[in-house]
């Protein structure tokens, strides 16, 4: 059987993980200026909330599914099985988060009514098996449909949210578009599945494994969800959580065109896991290794050029204090880019999941730690700061454990020049934010002159990455283009 296409399904997963941030992204210049930033400070604090029992329904199957289905995917009957066991256990969770959620809903003095509407984010988990689409690489069936109800959602949103009182509507809104695109996915399951006998099906058998995964999602929300949640408890400022979230958004959206690669690797990897062809799935690691560095370095330097012009033209006046949170966050992009690289395609796969939980268990307690020192004198800035040392740690972590299989030399070998190229960039884009007053015009010519001049100096210092990719398309469209006369 022929392998899915890895350049395919890298453009399908990065529209579907896109798809999970665009609704928010897109209207955020509208919502932000409807709701302010303490409305939307609300949504990201309940929100925060919302994800641990969407995590616990979860209980790591997410990756852990991925990882079994991948690599069982050429036995129908075992994957058909895999799949039930697997989807049992989630509705079995998802219950059991639904009756604790429902005590929530009662005992909320300030949030009960949010809390209400986003009921159905919490049962949404027991729907997502978009884990058995990235097993299977066949991540267009997780994107049609979704984009469908994500632009039906948009339009709903322009349509009746109009008011600062509006909020419960907007919260209602994202719930129901992520309900509703998890449902979608289930129409396709008849051309992968087979019958399998309910009485041979062993639920518990994955509770052990699947804890594993479940581990680090917990020690990871302590810097990713916690973060909204203890700057909730702490500051007691839905202003606060207001700026961090707007800046967490654009920082995700940059995130995702980078790092949904892994998820589309990560799948082959663990097939190849399987075969024991290790000299393919080295390759794969520095290639893939290569590519978010060539990204993820002008990135970082791009949007700590570009945030004093984009963040009050994007989201609007009252928004000053997420220009200097989005500045703080920028180098997660390098750092979190290695260790998710590592994660998703070496640890993972190959089974050592439990070994990685390591480190991010320790990047949690330094999190954890230094929120509690830093949130109290700096607030949503202490946050900022609290995720950037952890997640070093993490990093630092697994380049260390993955020292033997991993050649940890080639970070230095692919950055260099990037980090030279994007350092020129940097400059560049202050030059023309000095000379030019107008907040769009100025924002434009940064984002064209940035992008020219960081190409202009790879080309200079002959970046092998970029010439090769620029030779293999130009050859493949003057084939193309053979072809047709």
């Amino acid at each position: 059987m022929s392998q899915p296409s890895i350049k395919k399904n890298y453009i399908y997963n990065t529209l579907y993980e896109i798809l999970a941030i665009i609704a928010p992204l897109i209207t955020a210049p509208y919502v932000s200026r409807v709701f302010g930033a303490d409305g939307v400070g609300i949504y990201s604090y309940t929100s925060a909330i919302t994800a641990y029992f969407t995590m616990f329904s979860a209980m790591g199957i997410k990756s852990y599914g991925q990882r079994e289905i991948a690599q069982h995917r050429e036995n129908p009957q075992e994957c058909s099985k895999l799949f039930w066991e697997l989807e049992l256990m989630c509705i079995s969770t998802t219950a059991v988060s639904l009756i604790v959620w429902t005590f929530l809903i009662i005992f909320s003095a300030n949030y009960s009514v949010y809390y209400l509407v986003l009921t159905m984010t919490v049962l949404a988990t027991a729907f997502d098996i978009s884990w058995f689409w990235s097993g299977q690489e066949q991540y267009r069936f997780i994107v049609i449909r979704n984009s469908i109800i994500k632009i039906l959602g948009i339009v709903l949103l322009f349509a009746f949210v109009r008011k600062r009182s509006d909020l419960v509507l907007y919260i209602a809104l994202i719930a129901a578009t992520g309900l509703l695109g998890n449902i979608s996915m289930w129409s396709y399951l008849p051309k992968f599945l087979v019958k399998v006998d309910w009485k041979l099906l062993s639920v518990k058998r994955h509770y052990r494994q699947t804890f594993v995964y479940f581990i680090p999602t917990i020690a990871t929300s302590i810097y990713t969800v916690l973060d909204k949640a203890m700057i909730g408890w702490i500051t007691q400022n839905d202003f606060e959580n207001g700026y961090y979230e707007q800046a967490t958004k654009i920082l995700n959206i940059c995130k995702t065109l980078v790092f949904s690669i892994n998820t589309v690797v990560s799948s082959r990897i663990s097939f190849l896991f399987a075969k024991e062809a290790h000299v393919e799935i080295k390759q794969k690691l520095e290639t893939t290794m290569n590519f978010i560095l060539f990204l993820s370095i002008p990135i970082t330097f791009g949007l700590i050029g570009v945030a004093k012009r984009f963040v009050p033209l994007f989201f609007g006046k009252g928004y000053d204090e997420t220009i200097a949170i989005l500045c703080f966050m920028s180098p997660l992009m390098i750092i979190i880019g290695i260790s998710n690289c590592l994660g998703s395609l070496y640890f993972t796969p190959s089974g050592q999941r439990a070994r990685s939980n390591k480190g991010i268990v320790t990047g949690a307690v330094v999190n954890l730690v230094l929120n509690l020192i830093l949130i109290p004198f700096f607030a949503s800035r202490g946050a900022v700061i609290a995720s950037v040392v952890a997640e070093s740690t993490i990093t630092g972590i697994y380049l260390y454990m993955s020292r033997d299989y991993f050649d940890i030399s080639c970070i230095f070998k692919f950055g260099w020049k990037r980090l030279i190229a994007a350092m020129v960039m940097f400059i560049v884009i202050l030059f023309a934010n000095n000379i030019i007053s107008h907040q769009l015009i100025a924002f434009i010519v940064q984002v064209v002159l940035g992008i020219v001049t960081y190409v202009l100096c790879l080309l200079i210092m002959r970046d092998r990455f970029l010439l090769d990719n620029i030779k293999k398309y130009g050859e493949k469209l003057l084939h193309t283009k053979s072809k047709r006369m």
